[in-house]
């Protein structure tokens, strides 16, 4: 795995959705995994729950071979509360996301729970 210090950072928890995306396009599978803390979970909604960043990875490693893609949509407004942060998006097949992320110590955003729809 890349060292996660060479990736750029969430500096608002609204921008881990355009860093997903934009290192899935350029398959960048390392730097999905390092939205993400370590100790993470990620739904996939179909009844998979991936346990920590590796999981993660691994998922995210698969998707990729897969050839399929995240759908970008219509991202709400994040809900912040302190350290905490609810983010979600309206995706074009009328699914919504929903992920809580955390602000780290040195400012940045990561997500520490995510449950996704993906087309």
């Amino acid at each position: 795995m890349t060292d996660e210090a060479s990736f750029e950072t969430a500096r608002d928890p609204q921008d881990l959705e355009r860093l997903l995306i934009a290192r899935q396009c350029a398959g960048d599978v390392d730097g999905m995994a390092a939205l993400y803390e370590p100790d993470a979970v990620l739904d996939n909604g179909e009844g998979q729950l991936m346990l920590g960043r590796q999981a993660i990875r691994a998922f995210f490693a698969d998707f990729k071979a897969t050839g399929k893609k995240f759908a970008s949509g219509k991202q709400s407004p994040a809900v912040i509360s302190g350290d905490l942060a609810l983010t979600s998006t309206h995706l074009p097949d009328g699914s919504v996301t929903a992920e809580v992320a955390r602000r780290q110590s040195d400012g940045a955003w990561m997500w520490v729970i995510d449950r996704y729809s993906v087309i």
